[in-house]
């Protein structure tokens, strides 16, 4: 049964989260239909687009995308704290460069006189939109709900584009961050769609690859006081998403390479089980990944008894000791 996203959802846990969309049906929607033999591949243009727009509006860093044929992976940061220390006018300007304000906003927004009433509407208004910018459910409305618009006017039709709802994964700490921001980047290379990182189209790995430079996708940096940053430095993480792409090889199935990077001696990650993670069937969606007691307390921060991943959490991210 579907869980309602404040069981899904802590940030008092975590910041972090995976989430997934797939198209209705998981047709190929996005991608080559071998039914048809319509090319739809455009489309995960429209939606690396968008993701790069509303990260420049929610307080929500992207940390890792990959759009596929018929779903797509994010991994993100909740930025509550940012949301927070926003004035009232950043507010309101963020908000109406996705929706149409009321003529009342438009009136506070030029600084004209507004009576007590109209400034406790105003005041009422800043307040719910700041909540929503801060909210991972608001976030992938305005994502699926654009594409899904502008899929069916293409296609002339009506109707469903994606399934009802996305799927959210919690995670818990920094191996559950970078292993699971390594497995969306390496999608294309698993579903045999590209051979390597920098080839791997519609992918953050890509994207950090081709621009070193680019804003829109979250920072890395290895210091303790930087927590708005990726938990890692990005030369790192490029040599654990190299490794693990070239693990993962048809021919080396099962094969630890003897080159195992240094920084899964330094996180605790065990090589092994990474890899069995990274293999992993997309339809067996744990709740969060972490370790066992951060698990623990993230069930009871969202009001449930039993959370699914336990046995993940403890192979993939085991407690000293």
């Amino acid at each position: 049964m579907p869980q309602p996203r404040k069981r899904l959802v802590s940030l008092a846990e975590t910041p972090y989260y995976h989430c997934i969309s797939r198209c209705v049906r998981r047709a190929f929607l996005c991608g080559v239909d071998a039914h048809t033999g319509f090319d739809f591949s455009h489309r995960r243009g429209w939606i690396v687009e968008r993701l790069q727009q509303l990260t420049g509006i929610f307080a929500i860093d992207l940390c890792a995308y990959a759009v596929m044929s018929n779903h797509y992976h994010v991994v993100v940061r909740v930025d509550r704290e940012a949301a927070l220390a926003w004035s009232a006018i950043e507010v309101a300007e963020r908000w109406q460069r996705i929706f149409n304000g009321p003529p009342l906003m438009q009136r506070f927004l030029a600084n004209e006189r507004l009576s007590e009433a109209e400034k406790s509407a105003v005041n009422g208004w800043i307040a719910t939109w700041r909540s929503r910018l801060h909210d991972l459910s608001w976030f992938m409305r305005c994502m699926n709900e654009m594409i899904a618009r502008m899929a069916n006017a293409e296609d002339r039709c009506s109707g469903r584009f994606w399934e009802g709802r996305f799927c959210s994964q919690a995670l818990l700490d920094e191996r559950a961050v970078l292993a699971c921001m390594a497995y969306v980047d390496l999608n294309p290379i698993r579903a045999a769609m590209a051979t390597t990182p920098e080839t791997s189209d519609f992918t953050s790995i890509q994207q950090r690859i081709q621009q070193p430079d680019a804003t829109v996708l979250a920072r890395f940096s290895d210091q303790a006081s930087d927590a708005a940053a990726i938990p890692c430095r990005f030369p790192d993480y490029l040599q654990l998403v190299d490794w693990a792409g070239r693990a993962m090889h048809p021919d080396k199935k099962g094969a630890i390479p003897a080159d195992t990077p240094p920084i899964l001696l330094r996180l605790g990650l065990d090589a092994p089980e990474l890899l069995r993670y990274m293999r992993h069937r997309p339809d067996r969606f744990v709740t969060a990944i972490g370790p066992v007691n951060r698990m623990r307390l993230f069930a009871r921060a969202v009001g449930r008894q039993f959370i699914m991943g336990i046995s993940l959490g403890r192979r993939l991210c085991p407690e000293p000791g």
